[in-house]
């Protein structure tokens, strides 16, 4: 006989409803219905006039960088990565707007802030990378150096930052206590006081970023100011290179290691919050470096910071996205930073429209082997008279020191020490034209590089500070000056630099004694 239902108590009653409840609340997951996938962080780290031989992945041998390296070993190294000048100011705009910065005038370096010209600064018609990146919901931080526009609407929290800490010119001291008025270290627009050696500044503000924004999406720009001069570095990263006997390489290796220390606390950050799998890191020069008052290494290429030569525009170039991209690759394939703003843009989401005239291209696709083809048939150079085309294994270059330009095939001659032009002329008319071609999409320069009054108080004088200036930023280090006891008497402010005005000052106050 079938047994009744039993009547419910109330106990009963309130658990069979709670786990009803329960259930109902517990979003059923479809078989084919996947996740939606995670918007990648980007991080840019860029560093200031590290030369191709500088770190340990790339033969430096007496300076070692682990933490630089660990991208190049967790991701790709890019063997034949390139950036769009020699000097600073127009590499990074390349960078920013993924075009040839030459399309839109900004071919020079301004100079310092006192003697630029009014001209000078990014055009409000380039949308850079932060502002695309700001278009899909990214909270933007930028923490360093600038050189992109002194004043007005061209400084980085109108050009798409919602955070900015670091400073606007060229080049900056590092030790606290060094004060340059017309280029104070900034938080947003307002100056404040760096509190401690400016790397481990910069690196503390990224990290607290990284860690304020850890729910994401982010893109943090770190364009440290290491390691261009001035020279200078605490006695914690010096006491590691004891064994350094010259004094300049030995404080070039302190800056280096600091570097390479801060570039380890935002991988750290990154790893200890759990975003590393799910970050899309690049670490990249800005160019060459000025070898012979820093002793930062270009080997094995020609050349030097401020010339066409691999030398100057050849720079150490590596990219980490664990998941996407194959850990421990090496990409022998020519790229150029121009491509890092639509890798960025395409791997947040986005679409790289026909109007905005990019010349990068997504990287991405290319590291990981989806596609075999070289990016780029042709890479080009313009700074001044200095020109150059790279196709495939061949570089035409009419560079510092050369009437002529002159033809390497760079596989088989890195060094470009053996000038092919007399036997392959028909190679060199190849190229010549494609570059001529090219050259003819260009405008002239916005400005030219101002150095302000001249040392002198002439024309010679102003040559003279020119000559000295091996990284062009428009004022003398004291490695590049050469005289110290001259030095401390020129810098009347103090802040490790010689502008001409300074030198000019210092001249007419001795005529008029």
């Amino acid at each position: 006989m079938p047994r009744e239902p039993h009547a419910l108590g109330r106990r009963e009653f309130l658990t069979l409803v709670g786990a009803g409840a329960a259930a109902l609340s517990v979003p059923r997951r479809l078989p084919a219905q996947a996740e939606p996938a995670r918007r990648p962080n980007i991080i840019v780290i860029l560093a200031d006039d590290l030369g191709y031989g500088g770190v340990g992945v790339q033969g430096c041998t007496d300076i070692p960088t682990p933490n630089i390296d660990s991208i190049a070993q967790n991701g790709v190294r890019l063997t034949n990565g390139y950036v769009s000048c020699p000097v600073c100011s127009p590499t990074r705009a390349g960078l920013m707007t993924g075009r040839y910065q030459q399309r839109f005038g900004h071919e020079h370096n301004p100079g310092p802030p006192q003697s630029a010209d009014t001209n000078f600064g990014l055009l409000a018609t380039e949308t850079i990378l932060p502002e695309h990146l700001k278009a899909h919901g990214y909270a933007t931080g930028m923490f360093g150096k600038w050189h992109l526009g002194y004043s007005g609407d061209s400084v980085p929290t109108k050009r798409g930052f919602d955070e900015f800490y670091g400073f606007l010119a060229g080049a900056h001291p590092y030790v606290p206590g060094q004060v340059d008025p017309a280029n104070p270290i900034m938080r947003g627009t307002e100056p404040v006081e760096a509190p401690e050696y400016l790397t481990d500044a910069l690196a503390a503000e990224a990290c607290s970023f990284i860690e304020r924004q850890a729910a994401g999406p982010f893109f943090l720009y770190l364009p440290f100011n290491a390691v261009h001069a001035p020279l200078q570095a605490t006695d914690k990263y010096l006491a590691r290179f004891a064994g350094i006997a010259d004094e300049k390489r030995r404080t070039h290796a302190a800056m280096l290691s600091a570097m390479d220390d801060a570039v380890g606390a935002v991988i750290g950050k990154l790893r200890d919050l759990g975003l590393e799998e799910n970050t899309l890191v690049f670490f990249i020069s800005d160019n060459g470096g000025p070898t012979p008052s820093t002793t930062s290494s270009n080997l094995p290429l020609r050349g030097y910071k401020g010339e066409t030569w691999d030398g100057g525009i050849r720079v150490p170039f590596m990219a980490q996205w664990k998941g996407r991209l194959p850990a421990g690759k090496v990409y022998d394939l020519p790229a150029i930073a121009l491509d890092v703003l639509p890798t960025a843009v395409t791997a947040v989401g986005g679409a790289i429209e026909a109007g905005w005239n990019l010349d990068g291209v997504d990287l991405v696709p290319y590291l990981s082997g989806e596609k075999t083809e070289a990016p780029h048939e042709d890479l080009y150079w313009r700074f001044g008279e200095q020109w150059a085309i790279r196709r495939g294994d061949w570089k035409l270059v009419l560079a510092r020191g050369l009437t002529t330009p002159a033809l390497y095939n760079l596989t088989q001659d890195i060094s470009e020490t053996t000038d092919l032009a007399a036997t392959e002329a028909a190679r060199l008319a190849e190229l010549q034209q494609a570059y001529d071609e090219w050259n003819a999409q260009l405008i002239p320069p916005r400005w030219t590089r101002q150095t302000g009054g001249a040392a002198g108080g002439g024309g010679a004088g102003a040559q003279r500070l020119r000559q000295l200036d091996a990284d062009g930023d428009g004022k003398l280090s004291a490695q590049e000056l050469g005289r110290p006891r001259l030095f401390r008497r020129l810098d009347t402010n103090g802040d490790g630099f010689v502008t001409a005005d300074e030198a000019g000052n210092a001249l007419r106050g001795r005529r008029a004694r």
